[in-house]
């Protein structure tokens, strides 16, 4: 009779014993660090989605029209809002994503997931108000009103209480027509206009500084620097474009230092509440301390908000004997003369023109 020897058949049965053994041990092993990977990538999604420690500094980011969440996320880990750009898409996926409208968001350094998205799904929560050259304070009033959390005038209030001064304000007086700075404003949560009001000073005061206005630059032009940044803002609504505005503040000291009435349209529309039209007959008989036909010498406020370059042309005018200016080009070029014939010669040039 043939057959295996049983001590063969014994070999073999403990060596399908091994086999089996390892790989009951393989797929323990395997399964093994499946377990410890799933538990530290869910250790690590849970650090990730709910930041541990407190919030860090403040941080804006912009949302451009168009964008994907997934540019945002990264945008949010480049800023180190939140952690890792890939946890947060994949909590999207199990949360969903959140509608982002564009605009400008105030979020933190080191916010969870949840908080994030909160911010992230009840819009911009960060407003910008700009502040144009030759604006008035009332026309920046009317911006900042405008904003979500603000309104009912309440700028102006804070504008004519005093809370706020330029160092240029001169001494006893809460008006602060004309000494706002220009540009683009971050309106943040929670801020209120004494603090809008400040920043917008202060940035106007920097400005002026930037462009040489001192006590001591003033003085060498015969004024106060209160005095030059009225000029400046009569500089600002005559002259257009920057090009003209050195010359512009040229005429302007030159007809203060013969007395003569400055003569200028925009003072006037600025007693009417206008920006710009035609002055009539009876709009040059108003009698109002504006009007440069009936007075001598400078408004007693500014008129506008002078650019840099206003306030730059205003404190550093170019020698010149210059008495007249009229708008000779339809691109703002102005011409200047010395005598009123020259004046004449060029409205004349003007009308030919027709930009008389």
């Amino acid at each position: 009779m043939s057959g295996t020897d049983p001590a063969t058949r014994e070999e073999r049965r403990r060596q399908r014993a091994r086999i089996r053994h390892r790989h009951r041990r393989l797929i323990g092993i395997v399964g093994g660090a499946v377990v410890v990977l799933v538990l530290a990538f869910v250790l690590w999604y849970e650090l990730e989605s709910h930041a541990i420690g407190s919030e860090g500094p403040r941080v804006v980011v912009q949302v451009s029209s168009g964008e994907s969440v997934s540019a945002v996320a990264g945008q949010l880990a480049a800023h180190h809002v939140i952690g890792s750009s890939l946890a947060f898409r994949i909590y999207d996926l199990v949360h969903g994503s959140p509608t982002i409208d564009p605009g400008v968001y105030l979020l933190h350094q080191n916010q969870s997931f949840s908080q994030v998205h909160a911010i992230l799904g009840a819009g911009p929560n960060i407003f910008t108000v700009t502040v144009l050259r030759g604006l008035t304070l009332e026309e920046v009033s009317t911006r900042v009103d405008d904003l979500p959390g603000h309104g009912g005038s309440s700028f102006t209030r804070v504008a004519d209480s005093g809370v706020v001064h330029s160092v240029f304000s001169p001494p006893g007086s809460n008006n602060l027509e004309g000494m706002l700075g220009t540009g683009t404003y971050l309106v943040y949560p929670g801020e209120n206009d004494t603090t809008i009001l400040t920043d917008m000073v202060k940035r106007f005061d920097a400005q002026a500084t930037a462009a040489g206005l001192s006590t001591s630059s003033a003085a060498a032009l015969g004024l106060t620097p209160y005095q030059v940044i009225i000029a400046a803002s009569i500089v600002e609504k005559e002259g257009y474009i920057f090009e003209n505005m050195p010359d512009v503040a040229r005429v302007i000291y030159n007809r203060l230092a013969t007395n003569t009435p400055l003569q200028m349209n925009s003072t006037v529309l600025y007693s009417l509440g206008q920006d710009g039209g035609t002055v009539t007959a009876k709009d040059l008989a108003l009698q109002t301390p504006y009007n440069t036909y009936l007075n001598v010498g400078l408004t007693p406020t500014p008129i506008c908000i002078p650019s840099p370059q206003a306030l730059s042309a205003a404190v550093h005018p170019p020698p010149g004997s210059w008495l007249y200016f009229v708008l000779v080009n339809k691109n703002g070029t102005e011409a200047f003369a010395d005598t009123y014939a020259e004046q004449l010669a060029n409205e004349a040039l003007a009308k030919a023109r027709g930009v008389g």
